[in-house]
């Protein structure tokens, strides 16, 4: 429970920092939240008027505090662009993309697990060759790049996929998986590339333990040593890799939504900052980042799950 305690404690006083630095830089953009509300139509005395409502002529300090207070009571303002309130903004496009999301992580570790297992078990064999190069091209190559090869071959060539857009799977499961598969393939393939160097190397280590080769020693069935003894053990550097690339799969599907065209979370961080709408911005970045914290604590307590000799303590 201190172990806890601690890391929530952690994560409260980091949100308060982000907070801060998002509040900070976006009020150094360029650009007035009264002016874009009101449009070219605005006088001068209703742009004065407007700036007194909205409090921009108050001094930061108290500007954020309004801001934040507000955000903990689970008010973040309207949006300018949209003409809603942010958290319900926020709470539809978080939804969409936690689908892909999840589809992303399920794809990247279906393939980067045995493809990790297979290279160390053939270490500097032509599996090895073969899986340390899918890593490899997986990791040098961009995002985008993928995506746009998964759409002109899945999409256009063999019309297996539909190539953009986004369907609810409340309206047609199937049909909301199909859109969501090549985006989550192209997210899932460069966290598939670290991941399978992660457990490559990880599984490595574990099969020289002294364990290991007792088990064998003993007549243990190499797939049984394999699968029941040294996978386990493998697996909690693998975590601790998955919950730092979280990271990069937030900053990777801003980029992923606007080439698939799918309107979740990073598609409306892009229009928030292509329209400079200051309240949405802000609001997104203090969103993904406590997102991205939660789950690298959801990570870190999974570790005594994986390894019972972990203590958190």
């Amino acid at each position: 429970m201190a172990y806890l305690a601690n890391r929530v404690a952690l994560l409260i006083l980091t949100l308060f920092l982000v907070s801060i630095i998002a509040f900070s830089i976006t009020n150094l953009l360029p650009g007035n939240v009264a002016k874009m509300m009101l449009g070219l139509k605005g006088t001068p005395e209703m742009l004065a008027n407007l700036e007194n409502a909205l409090g921009l002529n108050d001094p930061l300090p108290q500007q954020y505090w309004r801001w934040f207070s507000g955000m903990l009571r689970g008010d973040m303002g309207d949006s300018i662009r949209f003409k809603e309130p942010i958290e319900h903004l926020l709470g539809q496009k978080l939804l969409v993309s936690s689908i892909l999301m999840v589809m992303s992580l399920l794809i990247a570790f279906v393939l980067a697990i045995p493809l990790g297992i297979i290279s160390a078990i053939h270490q500097n064999r032509w599996p090895d060759t073969l899986g340390s190069s899918v890593a490899l091209a997986g990791i040098s190559l961009p995002d985008f790049f993928w995506g746009i090869i998964f759409m002109l071959l899945f999409a256009r060539t063999l019309g297996w996929l539909p190539s953009s857009g986004y369907v609810s799977p409340a309206e047609d499961f199937w049909l909301a998986i199909q859109h969501a598969t090549l985006p989550a393939l192209t997210l899932g393939l460069g966290l598939m590339a670290h991941l399978t160097r992660m457990m490559r190397s990880s599984m490595l280590e574990v099969l020289r333990a002294d364990y290991i080769r007792t088990a064998r020693a003993k007549g243990v069935r190499s797939t049984s040593v394999i699968l029941r003894h040294a996978l386990r053990n493998a697996l909690s550097p693998v975590i601790t890799v998955l919950g730092l690339q979280l990271g990069y799969i937030f900053g990777g599907i801003i980029v992923i939504e606007m080439v698939f065209n799918y309107s979740g979370m990073g598609f409306l961080t892009y229009q928030a900052m292509l329209n400079r709408d200051i309240p949405l911005i802000q609001a997104s970045i203090f969103v993904i980042a406590a997102v991205f914290m939660v789950t690298n604590l959801v990570v870190d307590l999974s570790y005594r799950l994986l390894d019972p000799r972990v203590q958190l303590e």
